[in-house]
């Protein structure tokens, strides 16, 4: 398979790592775009937003819960963070495998992009 997260997924390619159980793994982006920038990936793969079914739904919320602990460990709970998905390319989604970015650690500005 050729999708990155997959590979990272499986241990295939190496990731610092921050949280794991048998729904998400979270890592540290290798591009950070704020202090804290950690992906939450969901282990199934599920290429875009668009992608998401009903059967997705507790799989998606599992990975806003991940986030909020994070956040927390990261100490940028109580100071704000900002959660985003993109959906296709225009949106910026460059690899096809839905992933949550955590971001946070500095002010975040609007609009974003």
């Amino acid at each position: 398979m050729s999708c990155i997260f997959c590979r990272i997924i499986e241990k295939r390619l190496s990731s610092r790592g921050v949280y794991e159980d048998d729904r998400v793994y979270a890592f540290e982006d290798i591009n950070p775009q704020a202090p804290v920038h950690t992906l939450i990936v969901p282990k199934k793969h599920i290429p875009t937003i668009l992608d998401v079914s009903e059967e997705d739904n507790e799989l998606i919320g599992h990975m806003f819960q991940v986030a909020n602990r994070i956040a927390i460990e990261k100490g940028i709970a109580d100071r704000g963070f900002r959660l985003v998905m993109n959906c296709n390319h225009e949106s910026g989604q460059t690899v096809f495998h839905i992933h949550l970015h955590l971001l946070g650690g500095r002010p975040m500005h609007w609009p974003p992009g």
